[in-house]
């Protein structure tokens, strides 16, 4: 399957809002620049314009952790010798509010024709008003016009070509089996069984073999000391040839 590459009239925008509220300013600056670039989308192309509008809110109200509030400064130069010009966070803030969300988002973009493109899409107000409404009440019905379609699109390839689905094996069907008549009194004998099935498993664990210790040992010796010699024991041994050969070295060795 060959990839597919979209083209731009195949791209559609949305509109986002963000609020900056307490919240810190990196992680504003990275969700803003994760939409304007389009990467929250299935259909990101690198090298195309694919991301949505973002229109950022009460960004006078954004914050910063540690003590970055009092010792972040903002550089700019003029080009010029002596040129060179300064300003905490804390001014910048109070001033131009929209620079320090911009600022911070502009240095998440790519630095060429196409990050400053994006960076166009970007609405920042200090307060929690903003004139566009109508812009995302729009994108949010063309959104839901456009689900709607690719839902009708999909049913009616489902109508044309169903899947294919494989066949079911047949199962067997069982009859159910008769009562028993017999086995209603083997109920009432239940509570006898039960109390029988101690004594049975005493009776088992009795003639089980019991495993040999060091005194069980000792005493199944002497028991066997005091028993007398069967006829087998006490018959004489076969002769061998081993024997006979210990038997006449020490015959010689008496002599």
């Amino acid at each position: 399957m060959s990839t597919i590459r979209l083209k731009a009239n195949d791209i559609w925008k949305d509109w986002h809002v963000v609020d900056a509220a307490d919240r810190p300013l990196g992680r504003v600056a990275s969700e803003v620049a994760r939409l304007l670039r389009g990467k929250h989308k299935p259909t990101f192309e690198p090298h195309l314009d694919m991301g949505d509008f973002v229109v950022v809110v009460n960004a006078a109200k954004v914050r910063l952790s540690g003590k970055k509030r009092e010792e972040k400064v903002y550089y700019r130069h003029s080009g010029y010798p002596g040129g060179l010009k300064w300003r905490s966070f804390e001014e910048e803030l109070a001033k131009h509010p929209e620079r320090v969300i911009k600022r911070a988002v502009w240095g998440m973009l790519p630095k060429t024709s196409l990050g400053e493109r994006l960076l166009k899409h970007l609405k920042v107000y200090p307060g929690p008003d903003h004139p566009h409404h109508a812009q995302i009440i729009g994108a949010q019905r063309e959104r839901e016009r456009r689900e709607a379609e690719i839902q009708a699109r999909v049913r009616e390839d489902m109508a044309k070509k169903p899947p294919r689905l494989r066949p079911l094996r047949g199962l067997a069907v069982l009859a159910p089996e008769a009562e028993d008549p017999v086995a209603e009194p083997a109920v009432a004998d239940e509570p006898a069984a039960e109390a029988a099935a101690p004594v049975e498993a005493a009776a088992a664990a009795e003639g089980a073999p019991r495993r040999r210790t060091r005194r069980t040992t000792a005493v199944a010796e002497a028991q066997a000391a005091e028993q007398p010699a069967t006829a087998e024991e006490t018959a004489p041994r076969r002769r061998t040839r081993t024997r006979r050969a210990a038997g006449e070295a020490s015959s010689e060795s008496e002599e």
